[in-house]
């Protein structure tokens, strides 16, 4: 069986992103639906799998990040509005016997993500 999973990688201060909150959602006809919240521990991952077994399911899903609140909260002199605040990442699952690992690689100003293993 198959599990999807989530880092933060903090590219501003070379280090995991410990303390995000993540927020898992299910997009179906254009509405999301809250999976699962949950805040990274200080390796910058969650501590379990976000959906495994047979919660994992072929579909549409979002990963919501609060980035901006995490490098608020490490006291970075961000401008008002944030440029990076929310970061939401869209994908889809096509294999529920497959791994989906997505993280996040963040700095205030810039993001990017790949689909890991």
């Amino acid at each position: 069986m198959g599990k999807l999973t989530t880092h933060v990688l903090d590219t501003a201060h070379g280090r995991p992103g410990a303390g995000v909150k993540v927020a898992l959602y299910a997009v179906e006809g254009g509405a999301r639906q809250l999976i699962r919240e949950d805040v990274t521990n200080a390796d910058g991952r969650c501590a379990t799998p976000l959906l495994e077994g047979d919660t994992l399911r072929p579909g549409r899903y979002e990963l919501a990040f609060g980035a901006g609140d995490y490098f608020a909260a490490l006291g970075v002199d961000l401008p008002s509005p944030r440029f990076i605040d929310t970061v939401t990442i869209a994908f889809g699952i096509a294999h529920a016997d497959q791994n989906y690992h997505v993280p996040l690689v963040v700095s205030p100003w810039s993001y990017s993500t790949y689909r890991g293993s």
